[in-house]
């Protein structure tokens, strides 16, 4: 498998550093609102990528944080904690903040078929961690303590934009928005292990620490969280790709310094979803959610078929005629799966060239375009309907859009319609309304009409002459 690999800027040959297990790690939400579309594209793609490894045969154990505290509304560590910025919201409690949209990010990963990670912690699960990691670097001198936090030293790296080349005039103070001047930095791209009371005095979360009573500071819990759970090295590191700086960046610069030694191989990120607008953001007010589409009518499955039409490298412009678009592809593709039979033997020869296509596309960069093109190649194959069954639900684990089980479920319904129309008194009843319309004896069809409906019978007037159906 090649994946393109955001630390190198070009594709790798993926090879872990165990074959016993891939150690993935995969920032979670911060549960202070609703996931909106947009972030949950991240989470989609990144759940086909840990379907696609275990596809090829690797064992994966996936790790996910939840941010429950230390995440301000600024990247750089400014501005207001976004649990706490809830709360007021809600008039709620923090926890009772946190609890309720976790729940929710859940709710709406089981509908878009996203797998939940082996394992899940929120960030506040783990505050002895942090702090074993915050007092090492202070030993080691990676860290100092100024006006009651503590901070990062980024003067002590040989390099710190890992990701990017980038002009550290464009990082200066006022140019990135919502980036305020603190004056206990040593310099201007340090940042925040450890915030105390004397940065926020109505913080609601706090812990006893060596430096003070205080609480985390948003980047470090990656690390805390991933080195518990996964050691200290990992295969694959995902996120989206506003994550890439200043986050990712930090978890490098802080793990490494502590570890000595390089942390992550593999970094992986999913570019935006935009609207017309520009990028899809909860600050610019009403967003779009997995509810609200289910409102419109849609599929959860439409939009992740939208999704996966894209590749994960590319911005995905939203637009609810694109969406439109792709609920009536995806839609077609299972009507034509549903017109698959069931019986015939599976010819191997035949489901080895499928699975070849398919591997093939995975393997490229996870390219989930061409590998639902495979999908429509399997239905177009010179091969039995068995095969193509076999296939089709192969590559759907990791896919994930349910396409054998919403196939089955129109032909259940096809087959319930047409056992249905076939009823001698039911037909006889249709037939003597349809002679009674003719004759213009309205009320006799409308008497009939009323007596099948008692019977639970709707009856539907077409060109083709009148139909019936249980209802």
């Amino acid at each position: 498998m090649y994946l393109y690999n955001s630390l190198s800027h070009k594709k790798e040959l993926f090879q872990p550093n165990s074959q016993d297990v891939v150690k993935m790690y995969t920032c979670g939400p911060t549960v202070y609102h609703y996931a909106h579309i947009g972030n949950l594209r991240t989470y989609i793609m990144e759940d086909v990528l840990e379907k696609a490894l275990r596809y090829e045969g690797y064992p994966v154990k996936r790790v996910m944080n939840i941010t429950d505290v230390g995440h301000l509304s600024s990247d750089a560590d400014t501005g207001e904690d976004k649990m706490l910025k809830g709360a007021k919201r809600e008039h709620k409690t923090v926890m009772e903040v946190a609890q309720f949209y976790t729940d929710a990010f859940f709710s709406d990963c089981e509908k878009l078929n996203i797998q939940k990670p082996e394992v899940v912690q929120p960030a506040t699960g783990c505050i002895d961690e942090f702090i074993k990691i915050v007092s090492g670097l202070l030993e080691k001198g990676f860290a100092y303590e100024a006006g009651g936090n503590v901070y990062f030293d980024t003067s002590k790296l040989e390099k710190y934009y890992v990701f990017n080349d980038h002009d550290e005039e464009d990082l200066a103070v006022g140019v990135r928005e919502g980036v305020e001047e603190d004056t206990n930095k040593r310099n201007k791209n340090d940042f925040v292990l450890w915030f105390t009371k004397s940065k926020f005095e109505d913080q609601a979360l706090k812990w006893d620490s060596p430096w003070g009573v205080g609480y985390p500071g948003w980047h470090i819990e990656c690390s805390g969280i991933s080195m518990k759970y996964l050691g200290e090295d990992l295969d694959i590191h995902c996120g989206g790709i506003d994550n890439a700086f200043p986050h990712h960046t930090n978890e490098i610069a802080q793990s490494e310094s502590y570890l000595g030694h390089k942390w992550c191989n593999y970094w992986f990120h999913v570019h935006h979803l935009n609207t017309d607008t520009g990028k899809m953001s909860k600050s610019k007010g009403e967003f779009l959610t997995v509810s609200l589409l289910e409102e419109k009518g849609y599929d959860p499955m439409a939009y992740r078929f939208f999704c996966l039409q894209s590749h994960y490298r590319r911005n995905l412009v939203f637009s609810w005629e694109n969406l439109d678009n792709a609920a009536i592809a995806y839609e077609k593709l299972v009507s034509k799966i549903a017109g698959l039979k069931e019986d015939g033997e599976v010819e191997e020869a035949a489901l080895a060239q499928l699975r070849q296509k398919f591997a093939s596309a995975l393997n490229g960069d996870l390219n989930t375009s061409l590998a639902i093109t495979a999908v429509y190649d399997v239905l177009k194959a010179k091969c039995s309907d068995a095969t193509k069954r076999k296939a089709i639900g192969e590559f759907d684990t990791v896919l994930s859009l349910n396409l054998l089980e919403a196939a089955d479920k129109i032909r259940r319904k096809q087959q319930e319609e047409a056992s249905a129309s076939v009823d001698p008194e039911i037909d006889a009843l249709v037939l003597a309304r349809t002679e009674a319309k003719k004759a213009r004896n309205y009320a006799e069809a409308d008497r009939i009409r009323d007596e099948l409906k008692a019977r639970g019978i709707e009856i539907m007037d077409t060109p083709q002459g009148a139909k019936w159906r249980k209802v």
